[in-house]
C-alpha cells in the first residue's frame, strides 16, 4: 500500500536518539531521526547544538566538527573530495553555510552534493539522468553540472541580487540549441523559512517575464513561494539575455514533505500557461530522482542514498521495537 503520511514518533524514541526538537513538524521529525540512524550506522561522532544563550546539547542529526572536516556528511570519499574542490573554487559571492554543509546531516546542502555529485563526476550519467528526469530532452547531452550556480550575482540586467540555484545542468540538443535545467533541492524545509526582502528590480522584471497570471500578486512575494519565484524569474531573465535558447526550473523534494509539496502547488497555480521562450516549471519527487538514478546509474550508491534520506521502513522498525519493548516491561 502506498504510504500517504509519516508517523508521530513516540517521544522516548526521539529522546533516545537526541532528536526531540519541539519546533519540528511531523516530516522534519521523521527525517531528523533518519539522519540520526545514518550517523549511528556510520559510527560518526555526534555533534552539538549551541543555543542562543550559549548552552550546548547533543543533537543526533549533527556530526562533530572533526567528523565534518573529515567529510563525514557525504556518501563517499569521492563525493567529499568533490565538495572540497567545489567549496574552494566556488563562484564569486556564492553563499555556503559552513555548519550546514559540513556537520548538519539534515541540511539540503549536503544532499545536493550527495545526489548530484555522481553526475558531476560522470558526464555519461549526467546525460542519462537529465533525460530520465526530463523525458522530453531525449535528444539532449549534458554539458556541465554546476553547484550553487548563478549566471550573474548582483547583475542589474538579471535580478540584481544574489539569488542562485542549488544545482544546474546545462545541455545541448541535437540541433545545437543550448538549454539549462535549474534545480532547487528541498529535504526537510517547509517553504515557510524567513524570506528575503525583494529588490526594486523585481517590480519591473516580474511582469516582463510573462511567467505569471498576475505578477503583482502579493503571494508571490512572501512565504512559502517567494524563493521559487525568485529562482524562476532569474532563469527567465537569463534566457531573455540570450544565455540559453530554453530552460526549465525544477524543484526536487520528498513526496511526503507535504508542506513543501503544497508550496510547489501554490506556486504552480500562479503561473501563466506555458509558452515558447518561457522557462517551464516542474516538480520531481526525491523518490523519483533516486529511482531514476538506480535505473541508469550505480545501484549500490542509489540504494545507500535511499537508505539515508527516505527509507521510512527504518522508522517503522524503531516504532515496532519500542512498542514490543514496552509490552515486555
Amino acid at each position: 500500500m502506498e504510504r500517504t503520511h509519516l508517523p508521530l514518533i513516540p517521544e522516548p524514541i526521539l529522546r533516545r536518539h537526541h532528536v526531540l526538537e519541539n519546533h519540528d513538524n511531523r516530516f522534519r521529525t521523521n527525517v531528523r531521526l533518519l539522519q540520526a540512524f545514518w550517523r549511528t550506522g556510520r559510527e560518526l561522532r555526534i555533534g552539538r547544538h549551541t543555543a542562543a544563550d550559549g548552552t550546548k546539547r547533543l543533537l543526533g542529526s549533527r556530526i562533530s566538527n572533526t567528523a565534518g572536516r573529515a567529510g563525514g556528511n557525504f556518501m563517499s570519499a569521492e563525493i567529499a573530495r568533490l565538495v572540497y574542490r567545489e567549496h574552494t573554487y566556488r563562484e564569486p559571492w556564492s553563499n555556503y553555510d559552513e555548519q550546514r554543509l559540513w556537520t548538519n546531516l539534515l541540511s539540503s546542502q549536503p544532499l545536493v552534493f550527495n545526489a548530484f555529485g555522481p553526475l558531476r563526476l560522470d558526464p555519461t550519467l549526467a546525460t542519462a539522468m537529465l533525460r530520465a528526469i526530463c523525458p522530453d530532452l531525449a535528444d539532449a547531452t549534458a554539458d556541465a553540472v554546476l553547484f550553487e550556480h548563478s549566471p550573474g550575482r548582483g547583475v542589474a540586467e538579471l535580478t540584481g541580487d544574489h539569488t542562485a540555484w542549488d544545482v544546474a545542468i546545462t545541455y545541448t540538443r541535437e540541433g545545437g540549441a543550448r538549454g539549462i535545467v535549474a534545480i532547487e533541492v528541498k529535504y526537510s524545509e517547509s517553504g515557510w523559512e524567513p524570506v528575503k526582502e525583494l529588490r526594486s528590480r523585481y517590480a519591473e522584471l516580474m511582469p516582463a517575464t510573462g511567467l505569471f497570471l498576475d505578477p503583482t500578486a502579493p503571494e508571490l512575494r512572501r512565504a512559502p513561494i517567494q524563493q521559487l519565484m525568485r529562482e524562476h524569474v532569474l532563469l527567465q531573465a537569463t534566457i531573455a539575455r540570450g544565455d540559453y535558447a530554453e530552460g526549465r526550473f525544477i524543484v526536487i523534494a520528498p513526496q511526503l514533505n507535504r508542506p513543501m509539496q503544497s508550496a510547489c502547488r501554490r506556486y504552480a497555480a500562479q503561473l501563466a500557461e506555458p509558452a515558447e521562450g518561457k522557462a517551464g516549471f516542474g516538480v520531481v519527487t526525491l523518490e523519483a530522482f533516486m529511482a531514476a538514478m538506480r535505473k541508469v546509474g550505480d545501484e549500490a550508491y542509489s540504494d545507500a542514498l535511499f537508505d539515508r534520506y527516505i527509507d521510512w521502513s527504518q522508522i517503522d522498525d524503531a516504532i515496532e521495537e519500542s512498542f514490543l519493548a514496552s509490552l515486555a516491561e
